[in-house]
């Protein structure tokens, strides 16, 4: 059952194109590359932190505005670059303490299937490549880029019973 799957999640790991952006690329005159966030999962991130635990990204891309997102976001572990992601999951894993099953990932490509296969629940938003369908635990009602990670943050927080604490403060700290 998903809530059993969802309960022990204690780091929230996500893909950043196509899961916290809607999966295109964005370059000013001068070749720099931008990315878009929704608010949405930027409020996912603040209630997930709040309720004590913890995040990050991982990335086969690099974007300085990734890194400035993270930051803004209070994510604490950023991976960029990595082709091959799970060395850098199962150096989270290890850093922190974690056992595979405490941890979370949202992917949306081919290049996710190796973490997605490991984690104890796996995402990926309907806009994801289809391949990832039999692979992952959800696949979100909610597109890449326009609130995803928050439906997913959301249906953890509710199946640990922690989501009335945030709806008790109207969101607020």
């Amino acid at each position: 059952m998903l809530t059993e799957r969802l309960a022990p999640i204690r780091f929230l790991l996500t893909d950043v194109d196509g899961v916290l952006t809607d999966g295109r690329l964005y370059f000013d005159h001068a070749g720099n590359e931008t990315k878009v966030f929704h608010v949405l999962d930027g409020a996912a991130f603040a209630y997930w932190h709040r309720s004590g635990f913890q995040s990050g990204l991982l990335s086969g891309r690099d974007c300085p505005a990734v890194v400035h997102r993270a930051e803004s976001s209070g994510i604490e572990e950023v991976h960029l670059g990595k082709l091959d992601k799970l060395p850098a999951l199962l150096d989270i894993q290890t850093r922190h303490g974690l056992e595979l099953d405490e941890i979370a990932y949202i992917g949306d490509d081919l290049l996710d299937l190796p973490v997605l296969r490991k984690v104890g629940f796996s995402a990926t938003p309907p806009n994801g490549r289809p391949e990832l369908r039999e692979f992952v635990h959800y696949v979100t009602k909610t597109p890449g880029g326009f609130g995803a990670v928050r439906e997913v943050v959301e249906m953890i927080l509710k199946a640990k019973g922690l989501w009335e604490q945030i709806m008790a403060t109207d969101g607020r700290p």
